[in-house]
């Protein structure tokens, strides 16, 4: 368990370790062609220094690595700032966001697939702005008006991955208290029931109801997200959200056990057509 961005060396030393003994190349080799000392080989590919976005370039181009998708996503996890392209349109809020933030950004940005359990709050990917900006002004006390504004901005802007080419595949287990909970006053949590109505009948969005009638089940620990990577399931993780920071899981058991974990909750929950009649009907009685 650890924080994001050193998950994150770890995931690209190990991905840039592959892809040179791919190549055929020892470190020290690897190093004689970009023009460094092989140490620096060895400590990016064992996560314990940073690397620059040029230079994971070098040694990618030094691989003969020209899968676009899987450069980018090697460079978006070297926190490249100067792709200049949508995948980080998040790096302009640098400023105004935390790290750990940035960071969970970058990667829902990049993931092929996300699923998600929510126990309290609708997912960010399918707020309404009214609800959007409740929850925020909720969770972050002393915000100024701007600061809310901004950062509203942020939550609304990462919902362009479920309209992407190809877009994220969301797949939501949300427990009922997520649907009576009132966030923001009646008016702004019809809206927001309507909302989720209209995302359940989208092809890319499951989304499933546990209702309280499930009794005691295996997401009462709290709320997780598991994102996934078509190109190599190594960079597959589990993010768990606490009040201060987010803590980063990459370990195989730890990815088994909560993906077990949410196959578990999928079973207990109500159908996606059954949850979307639930929360239709939730929506009428509001």
């Amino acid at each position: 368990m650890q924080h994001g961005p050193a998950v994150r060396r770890r995931k690209l030393g190990a991905e840039l370790r592959a892809l040179r003994t791919s190549a055929g190349l020892t470190s020290g080799e690897a190093a004689r062609l970009v023009g460094w000392h092989q140490s620096k080989v060895s400590r990016i590919e064992t996560g314990t220094s940073g690397v620059k976005p040029a230079d994971v370039r070098l040694l990618l181009d030094a691989y003969g690595v020209t899968d676009s998708q899987l450069r980018e996503l090697l460079l978006v996890l070297a926190e490249s700032d100067d792709g200049g392209g949508r995948h980080h349109w998040w790096h302009a809020y640098r400023g105004v966001l935390p790290p750990t933030y940035r960071d969970f950004i970058s990667l829902e940005s990049q993931a092929t697939a996300m699923r998600t359990l929510e126990t309290t709050v609708v997912p960010g990917l399918l707020q309404t702005p009214e609800y959007a900006r409740a929850v925020t002004k909720a969770a972050v006390e002393g915000l100024s008006e701007d600061r809310l504004d901004t950062l509203v901005e942020v939550r609304l802007a990462r919902q362009d991955v479920l309209r992407g080419d190809p877009p994220l595949e969301l797949s939501a287990v949300l427990d009922e208290a997520v649907l009576r909970r009132e966030v923001g006053g009646p008016g702004v949590m019809a809206r927001q029931l309507e909302r989720l109505v209209e995302a359940a009948r989208l092809p890319q969005v499951r989304l499933q109801v546990l209702p309280f009638a499930a009794g005691a089940h295996i997401g009462v620990t709290g709320p997780f997200v598991i994102f996934s990577f078509s190109i190599t399931s190594d960079l597959n993780v589990v993010v768990l959200d606490h009040l201060t920071s987010s803590l980063y899981l990459e370990r195989k058991e730890d990815l088994q056990a909560y993906t077990e974990a949410f196959n578990a909750l999928q079973i207990h929950a109500l159908s996606p057509e059954d949850s979307l009649d639930f929360i239709a009907g939730t929506a009428a009685g509001a």
